[in-house]
């Protein structure tokens, strides 16, 4: 009788250098090229109550000139290697990735060094970048979609919650962003014991750590405090709000809770039950019902986003503005099946089976696999993670995903957001 042997997994290698930076390495073969990415702890989440979009202005700003470098000159640089810098900002991170042949991955890798620790924050380049950021800002006001799903989630997370803010923030506090922001928030929060650096692709881990050794190692910077965010307490009764846009052609509606921190052991409970709900095939039970039975919306599905601190289950949905009040009551219908019926086995089954399944189409790419790697060690998953979780949604019995269905979802206090050309019948 022989035994299968265990699979290798990602395996990747993981190294603390002195001053704190975590270095992850991964050799991937398949192609000759090797994906940068770097991800800090100075994102949305850390910046000033007063100063919101800050981090996203930094995210703006960092790569258009180091202390040794012109903008032009950096541009200069990455085009003539064929290299797109990715900067990326979020609630807890602002990440730089980039994917570079082989042989110009240690040019490359010093050159993103340089970007991270010495950000020249040029005057001309901030007020360019202002500009750009205020119209940004402009431009999702006027789009129904995003002004739904801020608005959602400042009702969700009040009282200057930094998970309520706006991304951008808005033009006023845009505006209100000088240089010494930017100087003083980078240097509070952009240290080698914030940033994790995974590199994926045709270069041994060995060799890999030691050229980011060579880059980083002599950085010297006190590590910044970990974020310390307010719980959540759920809502307790249903708020609906209507933000007329009677300009528009499409109503887009944003309906949510906030649910539980991704180290709560229902997680993976969660994460099946809002695939049922709104994300597998076409958009789970919500799309069979709503958009393709029903024919009422253009599109509708539901994100679910545990986080630090207990994040959102979202459903979104853009209708035509007769359709709103439907719409609505649909939502609301579907949840009390959830509630009420629960899944069926063969939608528990098909749900691990898409999950566990898609699971090789995320790791297929040098880019793929640096993300999940960046995720798992912002969790503290572990290294064995991508062996782990088949395990860990294949466990999961039918009687849990109900119970996280019954714990998260209830009409009675959803939080609801009507962007649009739409006015409610009661209105009238």
């Amino acid at each position: 009788m022989t035994t299968a042997a265990r699979p290798a997994g990602l395996a990747p290698v993981r190294h603390a250098l002195d001053n704190g930076m975590v270095i992850l390495a991964k050799e991937a073969r398949t192609t000759p090229a090797v994906t940068i990415n770097a991800s800090i702890h100075a994102g949305g989440a850390f910046e000033p109550a007063d100063l919101p979009g800050l981090a996203f202005f930094l995210s703006r700003v960092i790569d258009r000139g180091t202390e040794t470098r012109s903008a032009d000159d950096i541009a200069l640089d990455l085009d003539n290697r064929g290299v797109t810098l990715a900067v990326n900002v979020t609630r807890h991170t602002l990440s730089l990735t980039c994917t570079a042949l082989v042989e110009d991955f240690e040019p490359v890798l010093r050159l993103v060094a340089d970007i991270i620790r010495h950000p020249s924050l040029p005057e001309a380049e901030i007020t360019t970048r202002r500009g750009e950021i205020v119209t940004m800002i402009r431009q999702d006001e006027d789009n129904p979609a995003v002004v739904a799903i801020e608005r959602l989630l400042a009702l969700l997370y009040p009282d200057g919650h930094p998970y309520g803010r706006r991304s951008k923030g808005t033009a006023a506090s845009v505006e209100a962003i000088a240089r010494d922001a930017l100087v003083r928030f980078h240097r509070a929060r952009v240290a080698p014991g914030s940033v994790t650096l995974v590199m994926v692709g045709d270069v041994e881990p060995a060799r890999a750590t030691e050229v980011a050794a060579r880059a980083f190692g002599d950085w010297q910077a006190p590590c910044p405090p970990a974020a310390s965010l307010p719980r959540v307490a759920p809502a307790t009764s249903r708020r609906e709000q209507v933000i007329p846009m009677m300009t528009k052609s499409q109503a887009d509606i944003a309906y949510g809770f906030t649910t539980i921190l991704r180290d709560d052991p229902a997680y993976y409970a969660y994460t099946l039950m809002n695939n049922v709900f709104g994300q597998y095939a076409l958009g789970g039970r919500l799309g069979d019902s709503i958009r393709e039975r029903q024919g009422m919306a253009y599109y509708v599905y539901s994100v679910f986003e545990a986080n630090v601190v207990e994040g959102p289950l979202m459903v979104r949905a853009g209708v035509n503005p007769a359709n709103v009040e439907r719409a609505i009551a649909s939502i609301d219908a579907e949840i009390a099946a959830m509630v009420g019926e629960g899944v069926t086995e063969r939608e528990l089954a098909e749900s691990k089976q898409y999950l566990i399944g898609s699971m090789p189409r995320t790791l297929e790419t040098n880019a793929g696999i640096a993300g999940f790697l960046q995720m798992i060690e912002f969790f503290q998953l572990g290294l064995d993670y991508d062996l782990r979780l088949p395990g860990l949604l294949d466990a999961v019995t039918r009687d849990e995903v109900n119970a996280a269905a019954r714990r998260a979802l209830a009409s009675d206090r959803a939080t609801i957001v009507v962007a649009g050309p739409y006015a409610p019948s009661s209105a009238a």
